[in-house]
């Protein structure tokens, strides 16, 4: 809705509200006037045990009035029209409410009060009809606006709908030239792409064409490199059995002339322990170093204790002592038990 709109809606609204407003203050004005001016006449006019009743019959008129009022607002605010009865209810309320309220002035040719009297009535019968009348004109302003409103509002709609197509035409479009760019950029990519790989399979042609004479060139020199170092191996296998050979002539010629060193030394030991053991026992202890040759070679030739003592002279503890030094640990208990002998 637009700036016109809003105001004029709250226009309405506030005249609308000061109209409920100034009816129902009329009509419940009137009604009490009413109650207040035409209860002494029907209590005049009833039975004294029925005075309480008096207050009923302008009850029973004003609340006709408030019905009529009420339905009316609701028709003219609907736009509806309830035919000839309400009419008809609505002058008869009020000529009912105007006579009741006049007939005391007026039984007693009061001008002045049948006037009085007649003011609340008249006012609430005018304001009815004027009422309705404003409702009637409201409605229709209100539909009137209501009208503009909708065409304004459809006006923006197809605006809006007009644009939303525009839009969509647009966007249409644009997506059908993206498309047909997209279409035009793959075409492109796809030749380039194709032509890229005929490019990288010519390269990778002449690559294998090179790596293979590379490769036969490669295999040749390791098959050259492979025969030289095979030559060089069994050249090296045959310097190295020759040198084999050799050391092991060496080693045999080492061994067999250590063999005869050792069994000279043997021979000579063999023959210096027969001379240290051959002789007679002594009663003069020899010379230590002496003494100790004969200890060895009695451990060596497996000689007693007490016959190597004889030899050198010298006490059993002390050649025990010796033989100790010269056994080995395995045969010192079978040594000591012959010394002990």
């Amino acid at each position: 809705m637009d700036g016109d709109g809003r105001v004029n809606a709250v226009q309405i609204r506030s005249a609308e509200r000061a109209l409920s407003v100034g009816t129902w203050l009329i009509v419940a004005g009137a009604m009490l006037y009413s109650i207040l001016t035409v209860t002494p006449l029907a209590a005049v006019h009833t039975p004294d045990k029925w005075d309480w009743t008096a207050p009923i019959l302008p009850l029973v008129v004003d609340a006709a009035v408030v019905i009529v009022v009420r339905l009316d607002a609701v028709l003219a605010r609907l736009g509806g029209h309830g035919g000839k009865w309400p009419v008809v209810l609505r002058w008869m309320t009020g000529c009912m409410t105007l006579a009741l309220n006049v007939a005391d002035s007026a039984l007693k040719n009061d001008l002045v009060g049948v006037a009085v009297h007649a003011v609340a009535p008249l006012l609430l019968i005018v304001t009815a009809e004027t009422g309705l009348a404003y409702r009637r004109a409201i409605t229709a302003a209100v539909a009137e606006l209501e009208d503009k409103q909708r065409t304004e509002r459809e006006a923006r709609e197809r605006a809006a709908d007009e644009r939303r197509e525009a839009a969509v035409r647009r966007a249409r479009e644009e997506r059908e030239h993206a498309a047909m760019l997209a279409r035009e950029q793959r075409d492109h990519e796809a030749r380039l792409a194709r032509e890229q790989a005929e490019r990288e399979e010519r390269a990778r042609r002449e690559e294998r064409e090179e790596a293979t004479a590379r490769e036969a060139a490669e295999r040749e020199a390791r098959e050259r490199v492979e025969r030289e170092r095979e030559q060089q191996r069994q050249e090296r296998e045959r310097r190295e059995r020759e040198a084999a050979e050799q050391r092991e002539r060496e080693r045999a010629e080492l061994a067999e002339r250590e063999r005869r060193e050792q069994a000279e030394r043997e021979e000579a030991a063999r023959r210096e322990h027969a001379a240290l053991l051959d002789g007679p026992p002594v009663n003069t202890k020899l010379p230590e170093e002496h003494a100790r040759r004969i200890v060895a070679a009695a451990v060596a030739e497996g000689v007693s204790v007490r016959r190597a003592a004889d030899l050198c002279g010298w006490s059993v503890g002390w050649v025990s002592a010796r033989y100790a030094e010269h056994r080995t640990p395995g045969t010192g208990g079978a040594e000591l038990a012959i010394a002990g002998r």
